[in-house]
């Protein structure tokens, strides 16, 4: 067996468990590492913050083991090698991301280190299903949901792979110090705020993925749009650092949906429909700059513009709008039913491009995710692939009385603990709650956006 030390490159594997790259360590000296390369850098400020505060806790972790976790800052290829020339490393072993920007790095970097005489192996850890590996019977890609669900919904997914033992090296190659790094230094003064509200480290989401099967899984078909309820699995965010992974959340859904539970199908779909907007990104990598479809090029969306720095800031004046701006800021999470709702206002609306809100959420959400947000954004506004139809039009009023029957959640966000928290949050420059009406009413709002639909059709 080879005894020389093997790098464990992390990137989006918080965890121990079902850890492919980790596992693959097992028998060798290990040298966990994490590199802030442009990756990193080019983050918006809530899942930069995030990430600090899921590294500095994966730390924490590792040293509880005995071991520690080596940072640097860098060209990632040049970092690797420089580690491995201080260490002796014989290997270099990461989990693979998907898109188009970490698939040119890590080709790069595999190609490369190969050629120096090294082993370097990715292995999957994010996704169910490789991108490559799920084909419509002409032998391309989906570009549908519904059937892209039926092709894998009864596929054999690997059971969660074990955690290995590990064994750490006798020297340490020198580390830089995370608070060096200040990850969360554009939060402004919102940082502390956020911190309360996320759900950090692997136990925390295995506790999460636990109580939301035992308790919650049977009503998230009905319970999931409902903003007044704890009725989602809050899992995005573990998902995205890779805190859990998707195979453990697949297993525990399959057992309950196996025992009866009439929900799990529909968290498994859920899952599934994450899966989806990967497989976008790696067949289509420009899905979060470029309309998928060419005509929408031409559609008269209007750039930033003040009405759009009105929702960006929970203050366009229609409360169920409000309060779900406010708690994104808030909490750097927003319920889902309320991210299309909010969307469709923004790019329907208001007429804004779908990219305005796309930046927006890339800088606030604390379970940012390139693939799914945007799918996400594309959806809503009509430009994407098995989009919703453009004149499918939230009406923000109508959705609250359905989903907010008793307007629990506009009242916390808008007058409540939510409120208080919100004032706390924000920029001291943001102006106070202004008295002006909605930029637009939503019926000539509506009318609008369907006229300039049906021009763009012709």
């Amino acid at each position: 067996m080879d005894k020389t030390p093997i790098l464990y490159w992390m990137r989006r594997d918080f965890r121990l468990a079902d850890n492919p790259a980790l596992t693959a360590c097992d028998g060798r000296s290990v040298i966990p590492v994490f590199i802030r390369d442009h990756s990193v850098d080019d983050l918006g400020a809530a899942p930069k913050f995030r990430l600090g505060r899921a590294i500095g806790h994966f730390a924490k972790l590792l040293e509880g083991k005995g071991g520690r976790l080596i940072l640097r800052r860098g060209d990632a290829l040049e970092v690797l090698r420089d580690l491995i020339r201080e260490t002796g490393a014989g290997a270099v072993t990461w989990n693979r991301l998907y898109d188009g920007t970490a698939r040119d790095r890590d080709a790069k970097v595999k190609k490369a280190l190969k050629e120096d005489g090294l082993a370097a192996e990715s292995h999957n850890a994010h996704l169910l299903f490789e991108p490559w590996t799920v084909e419509t019977q002409a032998g391309g890609p989906y570009k549908v949901y519904s059937p892209f669900w039926r092709a894998v919904r009864d596929r054999d997914v690997a059971p969660p792979c074990r955690v290995p033992d590990l064994s750490w090296p006798g020297d340490w190659p020198e580390s830089d110090r995370l608070e060096y790094w200040a990850l969360g230094a554009e939060m402004n003064r919102g940082a502390d705020v956020v911190a309360e509200h996320l759900l950090l480290g692997e136990e925390a989401a295995r506790d999460r993925l636990e109580a939301f099967i035992d308790t919650r899984v049977t009503d998230y078909k009905d319970d999931r749009d409902r903003m007044d309820r704890d009725g989602t699995s809050n899992l995005s965010e573990p998902l995205s650092y890779g805190e859990i992974g998707p195979r453990q959340c697949w297993q525990a859904g399959r057992r309950a949906m196996e025992q009866g539970s009439k929900g799990a199908e529909t968290f498994l779909k859920e899952l599934v429909w994450r899966e989806f907007a990967y497989h976008l990104m790696f067949h289509f990598p420009r899905i979060d700059r470029d309309n998928w479809r060419a005509e929408w090029d031409d559609f008269p969306w209007r750039q930033d513009n003040n009405d759009a720095k009105r929702w960006k800031r929970g203050r366009t004046g229609l409360p169920i709008v409000d309060a779900a701006m406010r708690e994104l800021y808030v909490t750097g999470r927003m319920h889902n039913r309320a991210r299309m709702l909010v969307a469709s206002y923004l790019t329907k609306h208001l007429m804004t491009d779908w990219r305005v809100g796309l930046r927006w959420f890339e800088d606030t959400l604390v379970d940012w995710d390139p693939a799914s947000n945007a799918m996400g954004w594309q959806w809503v506004a009509g430009s994407g692939p098995d989009a919703s139809p453009f004149f499918r039009i939230f009406n923000p009023e109508t959705q609250a009385e359905k989903f907010d029957p008793d307007a629990a959640y506009r009242d916390h966000w808008l007058k409540g603990a939510g409120a208080e928290e919100f004032a706390r949050a924000i920029p001291r420059s943001w102006p106070e709650d202004p008295k002006d009406p909605p930029p637009v009413g939503l019926k000539e709002g509506r009318e609008r956006a369907l006229r300039a639909y049906e021009d763009l059709k012709g």
